[in-house]
Parts: structure tokens; C-alpha cells; sequence
């Protein structure tokens, strides 16, 4: 099956620029079933901690199920885009991209989440607005991190209502493959995937190169994942991300929230994948050759700026949690990333002690650290402002709490004038879904060719 094209990717009836509202979502799609009330269908599976509806739309195409779910995280509308292209390439051209698959496109399901994002989607994305409006939930309100599991004396039993529905979805259904449409931030393309074929994972390497986009081969998001092909890795599992952290020693937190949606869906022998996005590219995301600078040492550097980003917001917490007033969920996700900052940075001092860091660091490694560093400090960091700004919004701010509020916006302002990337020019949003799309449909292709066989 070819790629789907650029030009498939421009379609006109796709309405607006940059990054569509809940609301924009809702409209467009529902205008789409109007339209073709033959081929899609809505219905809503559950509701929202708020009480927002979460919209489904279903074309049916045959016997297997595919469930594609978007705002998986709410700070990453990528999806957004990809999930009306996927529905009008169902519509006009099932014989190439359906499968002989009915789809289930959950539109967005976490809307409270993404309604606190929705300030910097309009076009053109910058950088500055992007880390001024940014929110992204305590993991345990995270819908990929709040599924329920039991490991070593750890557990977690406390689903939101999005991660039910989405739970009850998939115990009706019973997809043979699952895609949560994640985005990540900065610098190059890499994919999950608890699928262990590797001419799957040859094919999602590859992609990125057909739209002009790098691949991140650079520090992978948690250390020990088992890498399939370039920038491709296993899916880990919440049991395997207790058992390395407990054999570093780190009994005290080994993780944070619940279990994710690979997790989850073992039971049904679901095929997952994630496509792993950036707003912005930079070509040290794919820079292999050595830094002159030691893997160690830019871990204990990483280590060291994590540590110090866990200490100024456990000191304003501290210092004015009891004036709080206001229950909001910049509050609850700075409660939950402040003691997270610390957890990360003692999980990389504890891997900086074992043989596995003795070695030279790669561009790519010493680019995706530093950069892990700023996305922290600007994100949550302008999280805890907002969770005081909203105070003083409120009138309710107490003289502590203001104070607080003006020392951390001189911290955050210095942390994002110090982005010598501030003014770096977004990738093609067509790209990316692109890059999205073929991924997605390659994982259900491959499912379908090795269920046939």
C-alpha cells in the first residue's frame, strides 16, 4: 500500500489551520456523518470528569476493529488533524486505507484537558505561546496513565471516567490493533509498538525520511526500552518500568499513576503503536557522531538541572499550599510533577553509577537531554504559574501567594529567554499527520496480512 500523499493530506473540506478546538472537532465530524450518513456513524461512549460528551465515530468496513483514539494526552492535538483525515480517507478510498476494518475514531477523549490548551493551537504554533498555555494533567488524570494494575505490592485501582469509557470501548470491541494518536515536542519522529515484526518495525523507521522529517535517535524517553529498528521501540510496560526502577534501587516511587493503554490491552492480544511527533525539528535529533563529551557527564548535568527545577517548585509549594484556595488542575499536576522531578532526577543519578553510562555521548543524546531539561522547567513551571495566576484571577491570592507568582515568573521568564531555539519555525503540519497515517495504517495492514496468513 503506498503512503498516503501530500496531496491526499491537502484536502480542502478540512477546515481551518493550525490545531482544531474540541468544539471545532465536534462540528466537523458530526458534519461529516450529515454528509454520509451511509458510511459514519457517531455515538458517545462516556462522559468527561466535567461532564463533557466523548464522541465516537464509527465506519464500518468488515469483521476486525481498529480503535484510533485522539488528545490521548491533551497537550498533543496533532491527532486532531490526523483523526478528520483518517475519517474522509475512510469515506472516499476504503478500498485502500479500510482493511476490511471497522474503525472507531474516539475524537477526543480527554476534552477538559484539551480545552486548557486550546490558547495556543491557532496557527502559526510559537514557541513562547505554546509553554505560556500549556497543561498536561497529573498522571494519574492522564488517560494513558490511569488504567488500573497490580505489581509487586504496587497498584493503582483509580480509572477516570475518560479511561473507563475508553476501557469499556475496548472490552466491547476488542480491537486487533489500537492507536493512541501521542505527539511529542522537539526535535525528531520515533514509534512504539508492542508488535514484535520486524519488517513493521523497518517500515515505521523509514517513514518519517518519505515527509521530509528526521528521526530522534537521541535519548529515548525512559532508559532500558528494547529498540526494534532506528528510533523504534517496544512498548514498555508499566510491570517492566517497576522492575527496572526497583532494581536501581528506587523502591520509593516506582511509578507514578496507573498503567497505559499496551497494558491494558495484553488481554486482547491488541495490536498497539504510537507515532511519536514533534512541533518543531532539528537535525541533532538524528546526529549519531560522538560529542567530545562524556554519557555520564550529561546525565549528572540533566540530573543536576532536574533536581534544581524539583526544589523551586517544592519551595513554593510549600511555602504557600496552605493559602491556597482554588482546587484547580494546574494545582493537582504541579502536586504531582514537583515530587516527579525529583523521582527523575534520582533515577539518573542512580543509572549514572552503572557500567551502561561509561562511554561517549552521541549529538543526538547530548541535544535530547538538554532539551528534556527546558521542556521541564517551561512546562512545569508554567504549570505552577498558572496554578497561582489563577488565584490572583480569582481574588483570592494572599500576599505570599503574589509574591510567590512574581518570583517564579522571573525564574520561568529567564528558563525560556535562555531557548536559543525561541523563534525555530514549526514542521509541516501535513507532515506530521502524515507521518501519523502511514504509521497507522502500515500497523493495521501488518495485523491483516499475518491474521490472513
Amino acid at each position: 500500500m503506498p503512503f498516503p500523499s501530500l496531496a491526499d493530506l491537502d484536502a480542502s473540506d478540512v477546515p481551518g489551520d493550525g490545531f482544531p478546538t474540541v468544539d471545532e472537532m465536534r462540528r466537523d465530524l458530526a458534519g461529516l456523518c450529515r454528509a454520509h450518513p451511509d458510511r459514519m456513524a457517531a455515538s458517545v461512549i462516556g462522559r468527561s470528569r466535567l461532564g463533557e460528551p466523548i464522541d465516537m465515530f464509527t465506519i464500518a468496513g468488515g469483521p476486525r476493529s481498529v480503535v484510533v483514539a485522539a488528545g490521548v494526552h491533551p497537550n498533543e492535538p496533532i491527532g486532531f488533524r490526523t483523526i478528520q483525515h483518517i475519517a474522509r480517507l475512510l469515506i472516499d478510498r476504503p478500498d485502500v486505507y479500510g482493511f476490511g476494518a471497522t474503525w472507531h475514531l474516539v475524537a477526543c477523549i480527554d476534552p477538559d484537558g484539551t480545552r486548557l490548551n486550546e490558547g495556543w493551537f491557532p496557527a502559526p504554533l510559537r514557541r513562547d505561546d505554546y509553554y505560556r498555555g500549556f497543561y498536561r494533567p497529573a498522571p494519574g488524570e492522564q488517560v494513558e496513565w490511569s488504567f488500573p494494575y497490580a505489581h509487586r505490592g504496587f497498584g493503582f485501582d483509580a480509572p477516570i471516567p475518560e479511561t473507563s469509557a475508553l476501557m469499556e470501548l475496548f472490552d466491547r470491541v476488542r480491537p486487533d490493533v489500537f492507536v493512541g494518536l501521542h505527539n511529542g515536542e522537539f526535535g525528531g519522529v520515533y514509534f512504539y509498538t508492542n508488535d514484535s515484526d520486524s519488517a513493521l518495525a523497518r517500515e515505521l523507521s523509514a517513514i518519517p525520511a518519505e515527509y521530509g522529517l528526521p528521526l530522534d535517535v537521541g535519548e529515548p524517553e525512559m532508559p532500558g526500552l528494547a529498540q526494534l529498528a532506528d528510533a523504534v521501540f517496544r512498548a514498555p510496560l508499566t510491570r517492566e518500568q517497576i522492575d527496572r526502577r526497583l532494581a536501581l534501587g528506587l523502591a520509593d516511587e516506582p511509578h507514578a499513576g496507573g498503567a497505559g493503554t499496551a497494558d491494558y490491552l495484553e488481554r486482547y492480544g491488541t495490536t498497539t503503536m504510537i507515532a511519536e511527533l514533534p512541533y518543531w525539528i532539528h537535525p541533532d535529533a538524528a546526529d549519531t557522531t560522538d560529542a567530545a563529551i562524556s554519557y555520564r557527564d550529561v546525565l549528572a548535568a540533566k540530573a543536576d538541572a532536574v533536581h534544581e527545577l524539583h526544589e523551586v517548585m517544592t519551595g513554593i509549594l510549600d511555602a504557600v499550599r496552605g493559602e491556597l484556595t482554588i482546587d484547580s488542575p494546574f494545582l493537582r499536576a504541579s502536586e504531582a510533577f514537583a515530587p516527579g522531578m525529583g523521582a527523575v532526577a534520582a533515577a539518573e543519578r542512580a543509572r549514572i553509577a552503572t557500567a551502561e553510562t561509561d562511554r561517549a555521548a552521541t549529538v543526538a543524546e547530548v541535544f535530547g537531554n538538554a532539551q528534556v531539561v527546558r521542556t521541564f522547567q517551561l512546562r512545569f513551571g508554567g504549570i505552577l504559574r498558572r496554578a497561582l495566576d489563577a488565584e490572583v484571577h480569582a481574588g483570592t491570592a494572599t500576599p505570599a501567594v503574589r509574591a510567590a507568582l512574581a518570583a517564579l515568573t522571573a525564574r520561568w521568564e529567564g528558563w525560556l529567554a535562555a531557548d536559543p531555539h525561541a523563534d525555530l519555525a514549526p514542521a509541516p503540519l501535513n507532515a506530521l499527520v502524515g507521518v501519523q497515517l502511514a504509521a497507522l495504517f502500515a500497523t493495521v495492514r501488518r495485523r491483516v496480512v499475518r491474521s490472513a496468513e
